[in-house]
């Protein structure tokens, strides 16, 4: 479906940035903060499915095996 152009390094770090914005997100006030909710779900869902659309519009990769 998609080219992995994310290394593993690079997907758990973004992993783990998404996860850390949605728990901020729920922790503190959501209404001032729904950015975190957005940007949160993009890195989880970029890491997860272990591709980047900003890095393949750049013809990057920070994958090992490319």
């Amino acid at each position: 479906m998609f080219n992995s152009n994310l290394g593993n390094i690079d997907r758990i770090g973004r992993i783990l940035l998404g996860a850390a914005m949605l728990i901020l997100y729920t922790v503190i006030a959501p209404a001032p903060f729904s950015w975190l909710l957005l940007f949160g779900l993009v890195a989880m869902a970029s890491g997860l499915l272990g591709t980047c659309p900003i890095y393949s519009r750049l013809n990057m990769s920070t994958n090992e095996a490319d």
